[in-house]
């Protein structure tokens, strides 16, 4: 599939990113817009990507309001106000954090939705499963949503490749259904 060159893309990754992603980029992009409503994201896994692609549109990354990267639990704790206990009950990489996450950005940033996403992008600990990865998404007026996704051991890359996929979409239906 070729890429129509008129449409806005990401300028810095462009050569990295799908055309899928891209049309999802853009997609969320004008919905966040024409809804009036601004972005957050919470980034453990993923290293500040999502942030990354919603701001690399020349004339549509106005409606990101704010991103944090929070890769240990004392980021998460600090920053979002994710209590350590909760990580510790449930560990960093579960339903109950992502969710967390995702209502502390909100809070936090005064946007109108905000993402999540906390996993396993490539081998972790003995016990943990690689590619496991948890997101959250948090509106403002409205109930928190959590997907959790098992996307095997493909690498970094790849796993953090579908994170972005699984947020964009997460995004695309919060900002449009505004």
């Amino acid at each position: 599939m070729t890429r129509d060159r008129s449409t806005p893309m990401t300028e810095t990754l462009s050569p990295a990113v799908p055309d899928d992603v891209e049309a999802l980029i853009d997609r969320v992009l004008q919905a966040a817009h024409d809804n009036d409503v601004s972005i957050a994201t919470a980034e453990s896994c993923t290293g500040g990507l999502i942030a990354s692609v919603l701001t690399d549109v020349e004339g549509r990354s106005h409606v990101f309001e704010r991103g944090y990267v929070v890769y240990t639990n004392d980021a998460k704790a600090d920053e979002l106000a994710v209590p350590l206990r909760l990580i510790e009950q449930n560990g960093a990489v579960s339903e109950p954090v992502a969710r967390a996450m995702a209502e502390g950005a909100l809070r936090s940033s005064g946007a109108g939705v905000a993402v999540s996403v906390t996993g396993f992008a490539g081998a972790a600990g003995p016990d943990d499963e690689p590619g496991l990865v948890h997101f959250g998404l948090a509106a403002v007026g409205a109930p928190t949503v959590h997907e959790e996704h098992h996307f095997g051991d493909r690498g970094r890359g790849p796993v953090r490749l579908e994170c972005l996929r699984v947020a964009l979409r997460m995004l695309e239906q919060a900002v449009t259904n505004r």
